[in-house]
């Protein structure tokens, strides 16, 4: 999702049919060559990429087989979804990850090329869709989605961002085809954009909109989180492969569900190996991975995630970016099933940790969690000098966001922080005696 963009030219999925990837017809004892497809900066498949990479957990998974094989893991990094689900179909690649979006694409692909592929285990995701973020430049003045009317919009086509732009726009009686000048750009380019003030609002996906407002680039201008649809993340494989090497894919879901396990319970120290395999700062990586953050990592495909991706093929049909697809052929879950054993049943109605504010003190490996936004300022308050970062809730979706950079409300005694100005609005609209108030002020406050 947070996610991949997919608006590749129609040579790049056709490409020739004839490699085999992952060894996968070696005879015993030779080398199977296993090549797994990730997104090391889209930081919501690192179970599955960049973490689980860093840990050799697969690689130590693959070892353990004893069947007269050795194996050899080609990992290959990639920007988006596209050329990982252009690899697949090509059998060049066995195993990737990517967003719902382009997850859909991958199906309807694979399907085009008597490829087949199919959805095996989910990395992170965020039940009510905070994972996608629209954002302007920090000193605009653009305060909400209905202010983009007529302006110019940086986002990937067939990204599950420009689903959350589409379905926001509507929402807010703007026609996304005639209502905006939507730039069709990848993230790198389309934050380049942002910040040169040749458009004027970016919709992407993990970890760009949080990236971007950390360094003072821009604000949150609709949170996603506001459509109440999940967004995830997730592991597709290829169908020739998963039957021809049951044991490598369920190797490979056992080390993710090692990986994830390593994350939940060490989210600090994975935000630091994540930040220093992919060049992020760990303050973002923590942002949406921390134990409160916005993405919810575990493999379960459960049945909410796959109600919303039969939920966005109407969106990618609209975009004639595909026709059909069937989602029910699309998912399997049977080999994460056998992978995490009678863990699953728990896993599949396990619900995400509830939102909670949190301070990352400088020089620490533990972050402290308080049960109220107020709690946190008053010891941001008093620890100014201490602190790496603050992150809070919006206190009408959850989403977590730094601290700093959160619109703030005073309401009596209470402190409320909000993702964007917007939602803030209209909470002060609908409370008496409520205002907006500076972080400064919210500090003051609260000390």
């Amino acid at each position: 999702m947070k996610r991949t963009a997919v608006a590749a030219s129609a040579t790049a999925f056709l490409l020739p049919l004839s490699a085999c990837g992952g060894s996968a017809d070696a005879g015993s004892g030779s080398t199977v060559t296993v090549t797994v497809g990730y997104q090391s900066k889209t930081i919501n498949t690192v179970t599955a990429g960049t973490l689980l990479r860093s840990l050799g957990s697969f690689e130590k998974q693959l070892n353990s087989l004893h069947d007269g094989h050795t194996y050899k893991v080609d990992w290959q990094d990639y920007a988006t979804g596209a050329p990982i689900t252009a690899q697949m179909t090509a059998g060049k690649i066995d195993i990737g990850s990517m967003g719902d979006f382009p997850l859909l694409l991958n199906a309807a692909r694979g399907k085009q090329l008597g490829s087949h592929t199919h959805l095996v285990s989910v990395t992170g995701y965020n039940l009510r869709g905070g994972l996608n973020t629209v954002v302007a430049a920090s000193g605009s003045r653009l305060a909400s989605l209905k202010d983009l009317k007529g302006k110019k919009v940086s986002t990937s086509v067939g990204s599950a961002a420009d689903g959350t732009l589409v379905r926001a726009l509507r929402r807010a009686g703007i026609d996304p085809d005639k209502g905006i000048s939507k730039l069709n750009q990848q993230p790198a380019i389309g934050a380049s954009a942002l910040s040169s003030g040749s458009v004027d609002a970016l919709s992407q996906f993990v970890a760009w909109p949080g990236l971007l407002t950390y360094q003072g680039k821009a604000k949150a201008l609709y949170d996603g989180a506001q459509l109440n649809l999940p967004t995830f993340h997730g592991v597709t494989a290829r169908e020739d492969f998963a039957k021809q090497r049951p044991a490598v894919l369920d190797a490979f879901l056992k080390a993710q569900a090692e990986a994830t396990d390593y994350l939940n319970a060490h989210p600090v120290t994975a935000a630091e190996k994540v930040a220093k395999a992919t060049g992020l700062p760990a303050e973002v990586v923590y942002l949406y991975n921390g134990a409160h953050g916005i993405a919810t990592f575990d493999p379960a495909v459960k049945p909410q995630l796959v109600s919303a991706l039969k939920q966005d093929v109407s969106v990618l049909k609209a975009a004639k970016l595909t026709g059909d697809i069937d989602v029910d052929s699309f998912v399997d879950d049977q080999y994460v099933k056998k992978a995490l054993g009678t863990s699953y049943a728990k896993q599949l109605t396990a619900a995400p940790a509830p939102a909670a504010s949190e301070v990352w003190p400088k020089g620490s490996e533990k972050t402290v969690s308080f049960k109220s936004a107020r709690e946190l300022l008053t010891y941001v308050a008093g620890h100014q000098d201490a602190v790496r970062a603050a992150y809070v809730p919006d206190t009408t979706t959850g989403t977590l966001w730094f601290a700093d950079k959160a619109v703030w409300v005073a309401n009596g005694d209470q402190l409320l922080p909000f993702v964007t100005p917007s939602t803030a609005q209209a909470y002060v609209t609908a409370h008496g005696g409520a205002r907006t108030v500076s972080y400064r002020e919210a500090l003051e406050q609260a000390s």
